[in-house]
């Protein structure tokens, strides 16, 4: 065989090869453009808000790309997320889901919110206020890291905060704030209604089981309801209002 006809057959072979890697990259882009995307287990980001962040780049639009790239991946520079992951449901359809960082509380520290998890390990320093997660005051600290411990006088005060917040949830209660004062008493905030709940861990479930019910008759008030102790008399608990 001739060098021309050799040449002439490679050519031709390459040109092959370039239109079927063509033709398949094509039609994989066009099968698997993304149209309709699920988003489940965010909290702190709208469904927009995390399309948006998952689906950035030139490749963002396609289900095969974002599936490998996203494969319990860790998420750097995005604030209370921790893992996303991009299952495809169809060639053209997605569901994205959030993983975000488990937090107890948060403390207000030189201008931002410190988040931190229920051992006191800070996971996030941030501008953003999260809707139910409560403030924690009375907390003694003069420094802090993201990664690191809380250095509070007594670490056990985490114990408490979280046996508080898992209370909560179990009523169906939001507080605003959680508030521990030196003596150990400790106080609810609810919008205009603070519920000083007393040093008393024993009697402390007691008082959050009936509590929703009660909030529900001082609702649009301003005041402290005193559940340190129960009145035997009046067979009930105290209201002072502002």
């Amino acid at each position: 065989m001739r060098r021309g006809s050799r040449i002439k057959i490679i050519i031709l072979a390459v040109v092959l090869i370039l239109a079927a890697v063509l033709g398949a990259g094509g039609y994989v882009i066009s099968r698997y453009t993304v149209n309709t995307v699920y988003v489940e287990g965010n909290v702190h980001y709208t469904e927009d808000e995390i399309k948006a962040i998952v689906m950035d780049g030139p490749f963002g639009n396609n289900s095969l790309y974002l599936s490998a790239k996203y494969r319990n991946r860790g998420i750097k520079g995005v604030p209370f997320v921790d893992v996303m992951d991009v299952a495809i449901l169809a060639p053209d359809t997605v569901r994205i889901t959030v993983y975000e960082k488990v937090l107890t509380g948060y403390v207000k520290y030189l201008g931002t919110y410190l988040y931190f998890d229920k051992d006191g390990y800070v996971v996030e320093s941030s501008s953003i206020r999260t809707a139910g997660v409560p403030e924690i005051t009375g907390l003694s600290f003069d420094h802090m890291a993201v990664g690191e411990a809380l250095p509070v006088e007594d670490p056990r005060v985490f114990d408490s905060i979280l046996n508080i917040t898992k209370l909560l949830e179990k009523y169906k209660l939001n507080a605003d704030k959680i508030s521990f004062q030196p003596s150990g008493s400790i106080t609810l905030c609810f919008q205009d209604v603070r519920v000083a709940l007393g040093n008393d861990s024993a009697t402390l479930e007691d008082k959050l089981m009936i509590l929703s019910e009660l909030l529900r008759n001082l609702e649009g008030m301003s005041g402290t309801l005193q559940m340190e102790t129960y009145e035997e008399n009046s067979g009930r608990y105290t209201f002072k209002p502002d």
